[in-house]
């Protein structure tokens, strides 16, 4: 199974449910992975607490431009539709930041004056928190685009019982790369007006990539119902409500898994995974509550 877990804004606490639930299906005795997508600003790792045991760098291609055999046809930058490279008079100027690395003006140049080149985009790092895979990317600093990045994460997946993928925030192109694939998206909302508005964009999204989908209300006791019943009304599935409670607040503060330190969230993450596992077909390698040999 390939969980991905979504939010249409940022901190509703996503991370949050994430790492727990990974967590707590490590500790049932699944081979589990962790996945940080959200490459801009990853965060699993203060909770997890991983190991790191390798990592790689990761780049894209980019065009390189050999002015003495340039002829200024100005093919290349009619093929771009990122205006990546452009040609003006005697000169071609290339914005490595808005290439998509399609290699289209590579192959239109009929002087073989383009050649492309690889750019350091950011790395992928690997390890382990106890029986738990850890995976994260992080991108570079200044780096436009995080997609291509999002994709070598998602290399990582593996023979696993469940793939958590932690997404980023919101509904453009890095979070549609994120889903991808999975085969159930979790949103992790709020009871807010603006959780509300963000929760419908995501929606939206997925209707049209046609992702099953399911809804953790995090936060319960700070809003109203409007959620509740716009789910009801849109017939999506609203799996876990989680209460507001101080103490997850303070291990989230700490570092700490919610997990082993607040027993209604335990129950809360707990009910999440039975819902997982009665939807999916995974099945533990050992039974509820042996331990991991």
């Amino acid at each position: 199974m390939r969980i991905a877990i979504a939010s249409g804004k940022g901190g509703t606490g996503k991370t949050i449910v994430s790492t727990n639930l990974a967590v707590a299906a490590a500790r049932r005795g699944f081979r589990v992975t962790y996945l940080d997508c959200d490459v801009e600003e990853p965060n699993g790792q203060l909770f997890l607490k991983a190991q790191i045991t390798s990592s790689r760098a990761t780049g894209r291609l980019h065009p390189n431009v050999d002015a003495s055999k340039c002829t200024h046809c100005g093919l290349c930058g009619e093929i771009c539709q990122f205006s990546a490279i452009v040609c003006i008079g005697d000169k071609v100027l290339v914005y490595p930041e808005l290439c998509h690395a399609c290699g289209g003006c590579a192959l239109v140049c009929r002087s073989g004056a383009i050649t492309e080149v690889l750019q350091e985009t950011g790395k992928v790092e690997m390890g382990m928190a106890g029986p738990l895979r850890f995976v994260q990317g992080t991108l570079r600093i200044g780096e436009a685009m995080s997609t291509p990045l999002i994709r070598e994460v998602k290399r990582e997946l593996g023979n696993e019982d469940l793939a958590i993928l932690d997404c980023p925030p919101g509904a453009s192109c890095p979070v549609t790369e994120s889903v991808r694939g999975a085969d159930l998206v979790l949103l992790v909302t709020e009871p807010t007006p603006f959780g509300l508005n963000d929760l419908k964009l995501t929606v939206e999204m997925l209707e049209v990539l046609q992702l099953p989908m399911a809804v953790v209300i995090n936060r319960v006791g700070i809003g109203d119902r409007k959620t509740n019943e716009y789910c009801l009304a849109k017939g999506i599935p609203l799996w876990t409500m989680i209460p507001d409670h101080r103490g997850i607040a303070e291990s989230y503060s700490r570092g700490e898994l919610a997990y082993e330190a607040v027993p209604e969230f335990r129950i809360a993450i707990d009910d999440l995974l039975n819902r997982l596992l009665q939807t999916g077909q995974a099945k533990p390698l050992v039974e509820f509550g042996e331990a991991r040999q």
